[in-house]
C-alpha cells in the first residue's frame, strides 16, 4: 500500500527574471513502512523533494498525494494541519530550542497538537525513553553531545506519533560512530513500521534504507527497490 504518491510534479523557482526547474516531472511512489534514502549531487532537487513531501512547499504543477489525500492545492492552514499529523522531521542541525529542556523541546509537537500538560509530559517521557535518554530529560541541548542532541530530535519527531519521518542528512554533524547509532535507531523504527525517507550523501547511510532513489537535474535518475 503506498502512503506517498508523486504525479508529475514539476517545482519552479523565480530567481530574479530567470526561472529555475528544480523538479521536472517527477513520478514515484513510497510504500506504507518504507525505509527510503534519498541521494543526488547539489542541485539535483533532493531538497526540494523532501520540502514538498513534508508539505513545506507546494509544487509548481502535478500531484501529491498522502495516503489518498491530494495536498498539492491545499491552503497553508491545512498544509499545518499535515505536517503536525503526519509528518515527523529530522535535521541535521538537531534544530533544538536551546532555551528548552530534553523534556520540553519533545513536548513541542505535542503543544500544537492540543494535548494537555499531563498527556504531553507523560508522552515525552515515553519517547525520550525510546531513544535512551530518560536520564537526560531535564538537560539542555547545550549539555548534550551531537548524538544526544539528534536522539533528542528523533524523539520530538516521533512524539505526534507520524506517519513518516523525514530525514535530512540525519548523520552529517555526527561522527562515524555516533552516526551508526542513530542509523541503528532509524532502522529499529522501521522495523517497527515507520515509513522513514532520508537525504543522504553518504553510501555507508545509504545502505540502511532498502530503497534508494537518485536524483539529478530535478529528474529521477535511477530507483533501487528491496
Amino acid at each position: 500500500m503506498n502512503i506517498i504518491r508523486f504525479d508529475n510534479i514539476h517545482k519552479t523557482y523565480e530567481m530574479g527574471t530567470q526561472q529555475v526547474k528544480a523538479l521536472n516531472g517527477v513520478n514515484v511512489s513510497f510504500a506504507k513502512g518504507s525505509f527510503w534514502a534519498i541521494m543526488g549531487p547539489s542541485g539535483s532537487g533532493k531538497s526540494t523533494m523532501m520540502n514538498i513531501l513534508g508539505c513545506l512547499d507546494r509544487p509548481t504543477s502535478g500531484q501529491y498525494f498522502l495516503e489518498d489525500q491530494d495536498v498539492s492545492l491545499l491552503n497553508d492552514d491545512s498544509l499545518s494541519d499535515i505536517r503536525l499529523k503526519y509528518v515527523g522531521f529530522i535535521f541535521q542541525s538537531f534544530n533544538l530550542i536551546p532555551q528548552l529542556t530534553v523534556q520540553r523541546n519533545i513536548e513541542l509537537p505535542l503543544y500544537y497538537l492540543g494535548l494537555d500538560a499531563e498527556e504531553s509530559r507523560k508522552q515525552a517521557k515515553e519517547m525520550a525513553l525510546k531513544v535512551g535518554l530518560g536520564d537526560r530529560l531535564n538537560h539542555r541541548p547545550s549539555e548534550l553531545s551531537g548524538g544526544q542532541m539528534q536522539r533528542v530530535a528523533i524523539a520530538r519527531a516521533l512524539a505526534g506519533e507520524p506517519h513518516i519521518i523525514l530525514a535530512d542528512e540525519p548523520t552529517g554533524n555526527l561522527d562515524s560512530s555516533t552516526g551508526e547509532q542513530i542509523m541503528d535507531l532509524l532502522a529499529e523504527l522501521n522495523s517497527e513500521g515507520k515509513t522513514i525517507i532520508m537525504i543522504t550523501h553518504e553510501p555507508n547511510i545509504a545502505a540502511y534504507a532498502k530503497n534508494r532513489l537518485h536524483m539529478k537535474d530535478g529528474f529521477i535518475d535511477s530507483i533501487e527497490e528491496n
